[in-house]
């Protein structure tokens, strides 16, 4: 293939270069689909970043056609999303303090950042933060964000404005925000819900929310229902975005920083949940370090065409899927659609009743509400559950930025605790010879004069201690005497650390006296270059390292023949070692 450094760049267009004819008809069916889907959408979703509904459209263009050319998934849909709408509200909106035009500004700025950090974390193929925020956090963090939006919508629909700016604060106030409801707005809201349930019921086929939306700009401008004082979005200018750079204050930018990482972290991660679930479905792969990139490349794009940001769309990527689309052309083709109604059918959509815009936005937050998932992790998993509970009611009471960063920071604190206080085992062999664990099964048994140790995860600094501490409780327990301990080194010794180095040659200082030797079993060419940059004595007098748990139970063997046979030394072990053992636990 001609340019493959160009081809590694850009893996959709791979896949364009490499197109087959019998894909056409369905991508094209697919991207007329998701174009119906995603216009109704990116509008709602506009007035709910605070910025006009032309935006929307912008956010739509040209990101898609960025990851139609830089991303790895065939299925997924780039475009606005829920949860990152919400989030650039809630940081932009206080610090624009009533100026729309600096909104605007900070929205493009907070997106360009979004993107960059994007690009950063995939220079240093960091993809594999797809894994970082667990599914109970995310799933109580978008369980969260969908109801703060819900509730937020509401006053769109009632036709009132809430004064508080928190969730609690305006649940509080809802008696009174009812008793000024403003009734042709609420009707309007009822109409476009009805609209919506029944193209639902006896037109599935169709695009329910655009039927919804058309129908109540049609009833607002055949009736001249703007002078009841319903709101609507008003004029939105024909034409493309130019392309310019955000302008912004240098010192509210500060402010931008950390929200566009905890935005960055949450948009990638819910993207590679979708982007992941419908590769495995279509059977094929995605790199999650090009999907990064991807995701950043098309914000800063957002940004420049002043857009704002944008993640995996999992409804528009399933109407994409449930079309039958097979390329990222279905991406280019909706974007084209999408584009010629920015520059050519605008005016009709100045007719569109904010509380129509309230309502889609109602359902869509709907759909990423799964309280009954939720409940169920309480049978399955306990601590998932609190910790979905956790960041669900964090999000609930203290906000959506805040909630993000808490969640976040569990995330960070669920994998220091795996790392810091893993499981561990005690092995033995079992009537075959397999080497497995000893457990309450009885399938296993100890290796008489052996105690075989497994630590289950990477040995490090902030570990060490813990690894000693365990592996010492575990030997003291042990009802028949030993004179060798082996450890597993495959799932613990996976890097040099001087610490745990310092570790190893005080254990084994403190079993030599006791006549006990350590044997290291696994990575041994590793093992013997680490022991040599820290300057540890391995083999006879030292540790000794062996290729694998099965060799070492063969030479331990050996060895012991030997000794019984007078051919090995013997170490003597003094009276005061048990003491000086337990004092180490």
């Amino acid at each position: 293939m001609k340019f493959p450094s160009l081809v590694s760049f850009m893996p959709g267009l791979a896949l364009m270069l490499q197109y087959e004819k019998q894909w056409l008809r369905d991508d094209v069916r697919a991207g007329l689909s998701v174009a119906a889907v995603a216009l109704p959408v990116a509008i709602a979703y506009a007035q709910l970043t605070g910025v006009n509904a032309a935006v929307g459209l912008y956010s739509c263009v040209l990101p898609m056609l960025v990851y139609a050319l830089f991303g790895t998934s065939r299925q997924l849909i780039v475009g606005p999303d829920a949860a990152t709408c919400a989030v650039i509200a809630a940081v932009v909106t206080p610090l624009a303090a009533g100026d729309s035009m600096k909104h605007w500004q900070l929205v493009m700025t907070m997106t360009a950042m979004t993107g960059f950090w994007c690009l950063i974390a995939s220079r240093f193929r960091l993809g594999v933060l797809a894994d970082f925020l667990s599914k109970p956090i995310l799933m109580g963090l978008l369980n969260g964000v969908a109801i703060t939006i819900i509730v937020g919508q509401f006053s769109k629909i009632f036709g009132f404005t809430f004064d508080e700016r928190y969730l609690i604060e305006r649940l509080s106030g809802a008696p009174s925000y009812l008793t000024k409801t403003h009734w042709p707005t609420l009707l309007m809201g009822l109409v476009t819900l009805l609209t919506y349930a029944l193209v639902k019921r006896y037109r599935p086929q169709w695009p329910a929310s655009m039927c919804a939306m058309a129908v109540a700009a049609f009833l607002v401008w055949a009736f001249n229902l703007t002078s009841f004082n319903i709101n609507v979005v008003g004029e939105v200018s024909a034409g493309l975005p130019s392309f310019q750079a955000p302008v912004f204050d240098i010192g509210i930018a500060r402010e931008l920083v950390v929200p566009a990482l905890n935005l960055a972290m949450v948009s990638f991660v819910s993207m590679m949940l979708t982007a992941r679930s419908f590769a495995a479905k279509n059977g094929y792969d995605i790199d999650a370090d090009k999907e990064f990139r991807a995701l950043g490349i098309a914000n800063i794009a957002s940004a420049l065409s002043q857009g704002f940001a944008v993640s995996g769309a999992d409804s528009r990527t399933a109407v994409n899927d449930a079309n039958g689309g097979k390329s990222q052309l279905v991406s280019i083709i909706a974007a084209v659609l999408i584009a010629l109604v920015a520059l050519f059918f605008t005016a009709p959509l100045k007719y569109i009743p904010s509380s129509a815009l309230g309502v889609v936005l109602v359902i869509a937050s709907i759909s990423l509400i799964d309280l009954k998932a939720l409940w169920n992790l309480r049978v399955r998993d306990r601590s998932a559950f609190l910790l979905a509970c956790t960041t669900l009611f964090s999000v609930l009471f203290i906000g959506v930025i805040p909630g993000i960063t808490l969640a976040v920071l569990l995330g960070l604190f669920q994998f220091l605790a795996t790392v810091m206080r893993p499981t561990d085992q005690v092995l033995g062999l079992d009537h075959k010879g397999v080497i497995r664990s000893v457990d309450d099964s009885g399938k296993a048994k100890s290796v008489p004069g052996v105690f075989i140790y497994r630590f289950n995860s990477p040995l490090t600094y902030f570990n060490a201690t813990y690894f000693k501490r365990r592996l010492l409780e575990k030997f003291i327990r042990e009802p028949d005497p030993v004179d060798c301990i082996i450890i597993d080194a495959v799932p613990c010794f996976t890097h040099l650390d001087l610490s745990v180095m310092a570790m190893l040659a005080d254990l084994h200082q403190l079993l030599k006296k006791r006549g006990i030797r350590l044997v290291l079993a696994g990575r041994k060419r590793q093992m013997l270059g680490w022991f040599e940059q820290a300057g540890m004595q391995s083999g006879e007098g030292g540790i000794l390292i062996r290729p694998d748990l099965y060799l070492a139970l063969k030479m331990n063997q050996s060895y012991k023949q030997a000794l019984a046979e007078g051919q090995a030394p013997v170490i003597k072990k003094a009276p005061e070692d048990d003491v000086l053992l337990y004092s180490h636990l």
